[in-house]
């Protein structure tokens, strides 16, 4: 029997984290979709699990969270992962960039969030130019936080932490949007780092799709 259960979707950044960290954390997690593209996020029984109609919704040890950084927090917690760092400041350095990406970035490109504008403007602004163009404001200023000693293979030394499980959605929605990312040579080079680690290749969209 799994360890946990996993309400997931493929393609969602917020889930694909936590799928990353799980398998980094050695969890063996059951996963059921929630289509979003089909709105079953506001099915009943979801709405009885996240009130928010969100994903991700892990149930573990008796418990059931939401929001993925929680859920993440949770797993280097309970499961000895070493997300964050020892000391206070470097806590606070991954924390930063993680919420760089996590609260900035990808709240704003949301597809709720990109399919209102579209609604709103008639049109005028595109899901692409507004998804695009935000990932690349948020990256610019990303890779200048990265110009720093503490970085190195990684996002914050040569350990996977909180920030490259947030990175590594974030650099994948990019490519699917068209994002330039030849501007941003310390976030691609930290991301092909992170993908040749098992666990993280593991957790990608491709062979987490249902039919994939």
């Amino acid at each position: 029997m799994a360890e946990a259960v996993l309400w997931d979707y493929w393609r969602s950044s917020s889930a694909y984290r936590v799928r990353i960290a799980l398998a980094l954390a050695g969890v063996d997690a059951e996963r059921r979709q929630i289509d979003l593209t089909s709105g079953a996020q506001a099915d009943p029984a979801h709405l009885a699990r996240n009130p928010q109609l969100l994903v991700p919704v892990l149930d573990i040890d008796g418990v059931r969270l939401t929001q993925s950084l929680a859920i993440i927090e949770y797993l280097s917690e309970t499961r000895g992962a070493g997300f964050l760092p020892d000391t206070p400041a470097d806590r606070a350095r991954v924390r930063a960039l993680a919420h760089a990406i996590a609260m900035e970035i990808q709240p704003i490109c949301n597809l709720r969030v990109a399919r209102q504008v579209k609604e709103l403007t008639g049109g005028a602004t595109g899901m692409t130019d507004w998804i695009g163009h935000h990932i690349t404001t948020g990256f610019t200023a990303l890779e200048a936080l990265l110009d720093h000693p503490a970085t190195g293979r990684h996002c914050h030394g040569d350990t996977v932490t909180l920030a490259d499980i947030c990175l590594v959605p974030q650099v994948y929605n990019a490519r699917r949007w068209g994002v330039d990312l030849t501007q941003f040579p310390r976030i691609t080079a930290i991301d092909a780092a992170l993908a040749t680690v098992p666990a993280i290749a593991a957790a990608h969209p491709d062979r987490a799709e249902p039919d994939g």
